[in-house]
């Protein structure tokens, strides 16, 4: 991947890093998911992030995960974002964005690397999606890992069909305003779908601002 005005290659090249997309959730919620991340991925060797968004996250999990290939992934619009961020705080193991549209694609490769995925995680997804794509979401994980492969997901759910908290109310009101596919879901919800797809829900992590961490293992 190559952006003309970002080329984290030329040493004399000086990314300017207050005009880096931002975000604050990102940054506010990294370093309780890689604490997570540190135990849940031992013994693994390439995770699939899907969804990477501006790409804050690659940039501070793979160094901090130095023994694990970290594959970016996102529909395309988004990759010159997440291309600037690992131009400015670039790792050996930290790979530019994959094409993803859940809509369309299959579960992307990186023919360079020719590995398997020991994992996927992806983080504030599934209330951004429609639950057709979180459906192909569990499909394509359940159909691409292997056994004991594992999916990671983060974001803020919904428990016995209630709001976990009157921010995550607020919150949810305000992205079925902007578009009502979208939505906090329901974590049983989740939970079955994913044993629809041979994805076991066997750690849930309780998280900063009424977020949870669940961990799904493939059997």
């Amino acid at each position: 991947m190559h952006d003309d005005n970002l080329e984290s290659d030329n040493p004399n090249n000086k990314v300017n890093i207050s005009a880096l997309p931002f975000s604050q959730a990102c940054e506010n919620n990294k370093q309780p998911i890689l604490e997570v991340l540190q135990t849940e991925l031992q013994g693994c060797n390439h995770v699939l992030e899907i969804g990477s968004g501006t790409g804050q996250h690659s940039v501070y999990f793979a160094p901090n995960l130095p023994e694990i290939q970290w594959q970016t992934s996102d529909v395309t619009g988004n990759h010159r974002h997440i291309i600037a961020w690992h131009n400015a705080y670039p790792a050996p193991n930290l790979y530019s964005p994959l094409a993803f549209d859940l809509s369309t694609d299959a579960v992307p490769v990186n023919s360079q690397l020719n590995l398997p995925y020991d994992a996927m995680f992806t983080a504030n997804t599934l209330h951004i999606i429609s639950w057709a794509l979180v459906e192909r979401l569990f499909t394509l994980a359940g159909d691409a890992l292997p056994t004991d492969g594992k999916l990671i997901v983060y974001g803020p759910f919904n428990e016995d069909g209630k709001y976990t908290s009157e921010g995550n109310q607020r919150f949810d009101a305000m992205l079925r305003a902007g578009n009502p596919d979208s939505g906090i879901r329901h974590k049983e919800e989740v939970v079955s779908l994913a044993s629809e797809h041979h994805l076991q829900l066997v750690t849930t992590y309780a998280m900063p601002a009424n977020n949870q961490l669940l961990v799904f293992q493939k059997r």
